[in-house]
């Protein structure tokens, strides 16, 4: 998936409670809703083995980086071709168990 996709979806969710982004994310009927839905149960997940309060979880931060460049190419007429990009990304998700603006 591309980066600038991903993108326009983690503006969405980011700095919002987890439960509710999980709930959200599972009736939204793109491919991309797939990817967060299993990043965030991944981050939930580690976050329930650190012993945090996964009732007060919610997305810190989330960065959506540029991946590898797959470079691929179509036949065209005349025995050309023509190269297209295959992108990709990288998912950064940072929960948070402390209430937005308290720091320990």
């Amino acid at each position: 998936m591309s980066p600038r996709k991903v993108r326009l979806l983690a503006d969405s969710i980011r700095g919002r409670e987890s439960n509710t982004v999980l709930s959200q994310l599972e009736s939204i009927h793109q491919p991309v809703a797939k990817l967060f839905i299993t990043t965030l149960t991944s981050a939930v997940a580690n976050a329930k083995l650190k012993n945090a309060d996964i009732q007060s979880l919610w997305v810190k931060s989330i960065d959506v980086m540029e991946g590898p460049v797959f470079k691929r190419w179509h036949a065209v007429s005349r025995g050309m071709a023509h190269s297209y990009k295959k992108r990709m990304a990288h998912i950064r998700l940072i929960l948070s168990d402390e209430k937005k603006g308290e720091k320990k």
